[in-house]
């Protein structure tokens, strides 16, 4: 049975391969195809969708986080694999063919699932309150061997201001010793660099041109031990980033119309989705609305239709439609217009803003925030202040990150919306010579279908798609 390597390579499109020679090679001896993506086009329910062949309404993973309405709590970026519903890709293989091995290396929903190798972000929390970086690995004995041989895990340049291509390097070479060490049949590989200066900078910068060019530079070893072991590759993405430049401020509209509600401590105010009627969980382009009492719908509809840069909300009956109609979805579904996105802010006044506002704090945060990519362009001293707090966490005492903008106006890419275009839009390349019927007649391939590609390039015939 062929070994079979899987990147995701986040934000790639067809725009951004004629930067990536390494990447597009594999088309040239295989095939290329649009991918049909999901609403929300975001990374955990596209990547669950790719591994379940399963829709957000089926799989249950409406977004990167969602109001979980049995804790009274907005959590994004959970990490267990029991969120997730369905048959996982490995474990239909592994039914049909006992001894069947598969690594996961950073696709999301890692901890707790069946796969024998696992590695995925995760800190050490410290009693006092630091945070340092490392992974989460399975079996424990490989995160000691990945980090003495490559060092730690580089968390604070996968996500944030100071995030580069440092960690798509560590990925790739963690990638390349579980390749041949360990031989898994499935290798899942996440390679997250896109998705930082296109968001910075807007996916048609030279800085995109610069970060495609980056990743492409990167992979090509881990093509190269591909191509000598005969294993297939399969690179694709979950979205493609499209210009944007107005952000949609949907939660202070909730607010101000008496809708949602505040609690405040210290003079910081924080969300409290117990006692509102109606509150949004900002995801890139798509909002999720959690509406308390039915008889608000109307009132809260017509409110957010009503604001700039909102294309379309759609109530339980649309959601059907696009395969998002789950219980964990808000009573109504926010999408933003092609140039804009959603900002989580609630506070009416930067001086009543939770301190996390100004971190890097995505588990706190009731709600996505680009932001965090920046150090903040109006604090000429916010770099200095990052420094001193390195050297304070060297030291051991406790410091606070302060240093990221609550001005959206710096972002300048997003997504989430189904794309306008398929130039701008995910993409699969398979270096497999076979085309898939499907594809061979439209030229696409459904989000739904990648799981069923992925078993029959190894031989395996698909079956237990449901629940």
């Amino acid at each position: 049975m062929n070994k079979l390597l899987v990147l995701d390579v986040v934000g790639l499109t067809p725009k951004l391969l004629r930067h990536m020679p390494n990447l597009s090679r594999l088309a040239s001896s295989g095939w290329q195809a649009e991918l049909g993506t999901v609403l929300p086009a975001v990374t955990c329910s596209a990547q669950s969708t790719f591994l379940t062949g399963l829709t957000p309404a089926q799989h249950g993973i409406v977004g990167n986080g969602w109001y979980f309405r049995d804790l009274g709590e907005v959590y994004l970026w959970r990490q267990h694999n029991k969120l997730v519903g369905g048959e996982k890709v490995w474990e239909t293989a592994r039914a049909a063919r006992p001894g069947y091995t598969a690594a996961n290396l950073c696709w999301w929903y890692a901890m707790g699932a069946s796969t024998d190798f696992t590695i995925t972000p995760r800190p050490v929390y410290h009693a006092d309150g630091r945070k340092s970086p490392d992974c989460y690995a399975r079996p424990p004995e490989l995160h000691d061997r990945l980090t003495a041989e490559l060092g730690p895990f580089p968390l604070f340049n996968y996500w944030g201001p100071t995030a580069s291509i440092t960690s798509t390097r560590w990925i790739v070479a963690a990638a390349r010793r579980l390749f041949w060490d360990e031989r898994p049949d499935l290798l899942l590989v996440y390679l997250p660099h896109l998705d930082y200066d296109l968001q910075r900078y807007g996916p048609d910068s030279p800085q995109a041109v610069a970060a495609a060019r980056a990743v492409d530079a990167e992979v090509a070893p881990l093509l190269a031990e591909a191509e000598r072991a005969k294993a297939p590759v399969v690179a694709l993405s979950e979205y493609g980033i499209t210009q944007a430049n107005q952000p949609v401020d949907i939660n202070r509209a909730l607010r101000g119309e008496g809708l949602l509600e505040v609690y405040t401590q210290e003079g910081m105010e924080y969300l409290d989705p117990w006692t509102s009627r109606a509150f949004a969980v900002a995801d890139h382009q798509v909002a999720h609305v959690y509406v308390a009492d039915e008889t608000d719908l109307p009132k809260v509809r017509h409110l957010v239709e009503a604001l700039p840069g909102v294309d379309e909300v759609l109530d339980r009956q649309a959601q059907a439609r696009y395969g998002l109609d789950h219980e964990r979805a808000g009573e109504l579904v926010a999408v933003a217009e092609p140039q804009a996105w959603f900002t989580y802010y609630y506070w009416l006044n930067d001086d009543r803003a939770p301190d996390f506002a100004r971190g890097v704090d995505i588990h706190r945060k009731p709600g996505f925030d680009p932001a965090e990519l920046f150090f903040d362009p109006a604090d000429r001293f916010a770099k200095p202040k990052a420094m001193l707090n390195l050297a304070r966490k060297k030291a051991g005492l406790r410091y606070t990150m302060n240093v990221v903008p609550t001005d959206p106006r710096w972002v300048r890419g997003s997504h989430g919306r189904l794309p306008d275009s398929p130039q701008d839009g995910p993409v699969l390349l398979c270096s497999d010579p076979a085309v898939p019927s499907e594809v061979e007649s439209s030229g696409k391939m459904p989000g739904t279908g990648v799981r069923d590609l992925l078993l029959s390039l190894q031989g395996i015939e698909a079956h237990g798609k449901g629940r």
